[in-house]
């Protein structure tokens, strides 16, 4: 993890703080050593005069020149006494080396800590977030950083978002330092030299986290049915994908249907007007509570147009601003500890509320059978190869037709973090 947070640096950089980093171990080992050399010689002599009767008891019942001179005479059992000698020597490394291991045991208000020296420097972590992402969702409303980073005098804010484009755009320009959203709207960010870098993902996507809805009266049942009509997506997010995709799935081209760039709170009311055909929307748009009160039907979702490749092609990413991954890396592993820990525990919320569901009969038991096993598993995962090959597949489809100036490598360090790091405590 170090060696790669400092392959991020300019070589030189890099070269001389691994140089600092292996003469400060140096130094303070060979600190050490010395500390406990020295208190161990020191017990060797304390303890020698305790449990040493004889000397103590010649000392206090005589005071000549002879008497004294007879105490430094080496006596007959030298071998015995010589054995005696090295076994308090070594008990007394034993014992500084059991205290120092004892006082160097890393404490989490500790403030000598690499976690609590970052902390201070930063002093304020700004996170983004967008509307419906289950994961910051539970993390900001259950003040699950805030109690970790609350014994470093670390503030935590929070700023909601439209769109993870615009959350992107905010990392660039320093607005906040760390946020989520969907993979695809890092292509078009990175197209555009933002300024930020993958640093993890969520293992899974929601099956119905994506829809194309329709108004309930409208002629179209199929996604055939969508050629030449008007249809309403955020330009760049995920949806945009989901899109194209859906009708490469029937054979349509994009250019067969007409795209209206919508914002997802612009395209509701233009929705319910009947002003758009077709309308594809994510969280919290789609199968939950707050759609309920939605107009539409859906006609397509990640489940019928992905299969179970939904978790690889339409992924959401966790970004953070480099100086987060190159400088405050301990604190960074906190802060995916914790959103980790907050989609373990929408996990097990989701799961109780199925199981309630599948004792009135209202939910089919195949789902809360598939909730208990993401239950057991990770909530966000490494940047691993295979993820990376699938984005940059999106990637290439977007400058085939156009849609970013030029092509893009998502693999690229300077935007995208691989490491074997997991976040668990």
């Amino acid at each position: 993890m170090i060696s790669r947070l400092i392959d991020l640096l300019p070589r030189r950089t890099g070269q001389n703080i691994l140089r600092s980093l292996r003469s400060a171990t140096r130094i303070s080992a060979t600190y050490r050593f010395a500390v406990r050399f020295c208190i161990g010689l020191v017990s060797i002599l304390v303890l020698t005069l305790v449990f040493d009767g004889h000397a103590v008891a010649a000392s206090e019942s005589a005071n000549t020149p002879s008497s004294l001179l007879n105490q430094f005479k080496i006596p007959n059992n030298s071998t015995i006494r010589l054995l005696e000698t090295v076994g308090l020597f070594v008990g007394g490394i034993i014992f500084c080396i059991a205290l120092d291991r004892w006082f160097s045991k890393p404490s989490t208000g500790s403030s000598n800590t690499p976690l609590a020296e970052q902390a201070r420097r930063l002093k304020q972590l700004k996170i983004g977030y967008p509307e419906g992402m289950t994961n910051l969702e539970v993390l900001r409303t259950q003040g699950l950083l805030e109690r970790r980073l609350q014994p470093f005098g670390l503030s935590v804010t929070w700023s909601s978002f439209l769109s993870a484009s615009s959350l992107i755009e905010a990392l660039s320009n320093g607005t906040i330092d760390f946020c989520g959203g969907g993979g695809t709207a890092s292509i078009f960010s990175q197209a555009a030299d933002h300024v930020f870098v993958r640093v993890a993902k969520e293992k899974y996507t929601a099956p119905k986290g994506q829809a194309i809805l329709v108004p309930e009266d409208s002629p179209i049942q199929t996604l055939a049915d969508l050629k030449g009509k008007k249809i309403a997506f955020d330009k760049g997010s995920s949806s945009h994908y989901v899109l194209v995709r859906s009708l490469a799935k029937v054979g349509l081209d994009f250019s067969d249907i007409e795209p209206v760039y919508l914002t997802q709170p612009e395209a509701l009311p233009a929705f319910r007007r009947g002003e758009v055909d077709a309308w594809v929307i994510w969280v919290p748009y789609t199968a939950t509570f707050a759609r309920s009160a939605y107009p539409g039907r859906s006609i397509a979702d990640l489940e019928s147009i992905f299969a179970d490749k939904a978790s690889l092609e339409v992924p959401t990413y966790y970004y953070a601003i480099p100086e987060l991954v190159r400088d405050y890396p301990d604190l960074l592993k906190v802060i995916l500890e914790e959103v980790n820990e907050a989609g373990a525990l929408a996990k097990r919320q989701e799961l109780e509320a199925a199981q309630r569901l599948a004792q009135n009969h209202q939910i089919d038991p195949s789902i809360v059978e598939t909730l208990q096993q993401h239950s057991a598993e990770r909530a966000i995962i490494p940047i691993d190869d295979q993820s990376l090959t699938a984005l940059q597949h999106q990637a290439n489809m977007f400058r085939d037709l156009n849609l970013i100036p030029e092509r893009i490598n998502v693999k690229d360090g300077t935007y995208s973090l691989q490491t074997k790091q997991n976040w668990t405590y």
